[in-house]
């Protein structure tokens, strides 16, 4: 048996965990080491730096999302505007279930980085921005079907698709900053009474 991938992966779930809970910069490479229980010439067999793991942190927790309660929550059997009150529903219930966990709220690893890294780091920044903008892309298409079916009002759709993403991560933001994630489940359903007027 082939025991690479499985090191690989352990050293991913362990990082992933720490900068989640605590932030990148707080994080050094000895101590994921430890906690995956993996020597550092392993650890740099599979990532050359702290910041490339970083960055496969960031792809493997954007898959898990593409497959997860994303996919869920933008499923096209759903009516596009339920699909918004889903995605309110599924933070909710995401960050209510690791403060069950860890007595407090993780907040969303991507604005989390965002926020620590994106003065610091061009590179990490423009990963990040990339997973926004295929999150951005979700709810576009989704406000592009409400209005084509009559039950949202005409808008740019590209523009308010981008206000209620920075909506939602900034009440993730808030609800972090108050350890209380109820503040998702109440401000939550306003993301639907954004809209940005067509230009056309």
């Amino acid at each position: 048996m082939n025991a690479e991938p499985d090191t690989r992966s352990r050293i991913l779930a362990v990082a992933r965990e720490m900068f989640h809970g605590r932030s990148y910069a707080d994080v050094g490479i000895q101590e994921i080491c430890e906690g995956a229980k993996v020597q550092k010439g392993s650890f740099y067999h599979f990532f050359p730096s702290k910041q490339e793991l970083a960055m496969a942190v960031i792809d493997d927790m954007a898959e898990d999302w593409a497959h997860g309660f994303v996919a869920e929550a933008f499923d096209q059997n759903l009516p596009p505007v339920e699909r918004l009150d889903y995605m309110i529903d599924a933070a909710y219930y995401w960050q209510k279930a690791a403060k069950d966990i860890e007595g407090r709220m993780p907040g969303c690893l991507f604005g989390n980085l965002a926020l620590e890294m994106s003065t610091r780091d061009d590179v990490m920044r423009a990963k990040l921005n990339a997973v926004f903008e295929k999150a951005k892309d979700k709810f576009r298409f989704t406000l592009d079907e409400a209005v084509a079916a009559g039950t949202m009002a005409p808008m740019n759709t590209e523009c308010t698709a981008t206000a209620m993403l920075a909506f939602l991560e900034g009440i993730i933001l808030l609800a972090k900053s108050r350890n209380e994630p109820e503040v998702i489940l109440r401000l939550g359903p306003a993301i639907k009474t954004l809209r940005i007027e067509s230009t056309q």
